[in-house]
Parts: structure tokens; C-alpha cells; sequence
């Protein structure tokens, strides 16, 4: 939060030149809106974040705000996909689901909780699948789908189970005696993945 209080002795010289060379020193040191009150005194008070709602702050410069969307290639995977499919015997339309529920097929990605690159593998899984690098994409895809590989052996081929466990891990399916776990964010996973992998098995745009 910045502040400045500016007092314009020589209102008519400065009234165009003072605010001006305020506003790009502010807006040089910090990002953000900033606001513009003058008061009775005719001091005038620049501020990035206007706290006193009952003074009549009148906004003088917004800032440009980007939003940028971590997204990676996903063409650029399709050999990596086919080619672990087909030596794990997963489809490959349930691997692009995965991965585009996981990571969005950023390789680099990394969530909250520390699972990482494209199947957002947790170190210890990664440790256990013997991946060396997790943000690799060919090792990461392979130790990904081997890990989906032991989960359809371990449920029968009950994707949704399946889909259950490597969201939320084996155990925890287990311990619910074969059924989708009680927690929102596994449920709406299953739902998101089943419904990423009905569009590309069909052939359909996935946005």
C-alpha cells in the first residue's frame, strides 16, 4: 500500500505537471490502480488503495491487469501418448483426459500440494515408479500410465475407481470398500476426466 500527500502551492503552474510526474512515480514503483483526492487544503492524496471510503477518491490511472493461462503443447505429445499406450495398453484417448485434468498438458507444472509436470506425479509416487525427473515428459507419461496400468489391475478395470485412486490414492478407495470417495474434489475429478476422455475418443474439440 502506497501513499502520497502532495501539497500544490502553485495550483495553476503545477495542476497539470505535479499530478502527471506523481502518477508515473508511482506507477513506477508499484503496480496497481491509483486513486486521487484532493482536500479543503487543496492537498492533493494519491494512493493505490483508497481505505477511507468517505473521502470522494477519484480514480486517475487503472492498471493493465494480464491474465495469462499456463497451457502446453498438446499435439506435441501424441507420439509420447501413443507410444505408452500401446506398452501399457491404456487408451490413449484416457491418458490425454489425465493429463489435461492434471496439468493441462503444461510439462512444468507443479500443485499446491507438490505433484509435478504432466500427470502431476507426487515425489514419493515418482520415487516408488522410479521416475528420475517428473517435469521430463517422456518419463513422466511413462511413469503415469505405468501407475494407471497397476491401478485398472488393482480395480478390475473399473475406470471410475481407477480414476478415484490416482486422484486421491489407492487406500483411501480401499478403506471406502470399493467406492468413489466422499470428497468433492475426487468426485468432480472422476466426473471431469470421464468427461474429458467420452470428447476425445469421439474426436471432440476439448477447450
Amino acid at each position: 500500500m502506497i501513499h502520497f500527500r502532495l501539497n500544490v502551492i502553485y495550483k495553476k503552474a503545477l495542476s497539470l505537471i505535479v499530478p502527471v510526474i506523481v502518477i508515473l512515480s508511482v506507477a513506477s514503483i508499484c503496480l496497481g490502480d491509483i486513486y486521487k483526492y484532493v482536500d479543503p487544503e487543496g492537498v492533493v492524496h494519491l494512493t493505490n488503495v483508497p481505505t477511507d471510503h468517505n473521502l470522494p477518491y477519484v480514480l486517475v490511472m487503472k492498471e493493465k491487469r494480464v491474465i495469462i493461462q499456463m497451457k502446453g503443447d498438446i499435439s506435441g505429445y501424441d507420439d509420447l501418448i501413443t507410444k505408452t499406450s500401446e506398452k501399457y495398453r491404456v487408451d490413449s484417448a484416457l491418458i490425454k483426459a489425465i493429463i489435461k485434468a492434471e496439468s493441462n498438458f503444461n510439462h512444468r507444472a507443479v500443485s499446491p500440494v507438490g505433484a509435478r509436470g504432466l500427470m502431476q506425479l507426487m515425489p514419493a509416487t515418482a520415487a516408488t515408479l522410479q521416475v528420475q525427473d517428473s517435469f521430463h515428459p517422456e518419463t513422466n507419461i511413462d511413469g503415469g500410465v505405468r501407475y494407471l496400468r497397476y491401478l485398472m489391475n488393482l480395480f478390475n478395470g473399473n475406470l471410475p475407481l481407477v480414476l478415484a485412486a490416482y486422484n486421491s490414492g489407492e487406500n483411501t478407495v480401499l478403506r471406502y470398500k470399493n467406492r468413489i470417495p466422499p470428497y468433492q474434489e475426487t468426485q468432480s475429478y472422476v466426473r471431469r476426466v470421464l468427461d474429458y476422455f467420452s470428447r476425445y475418443s469421439s474426436g471432440t474439440p476439448v477447450p
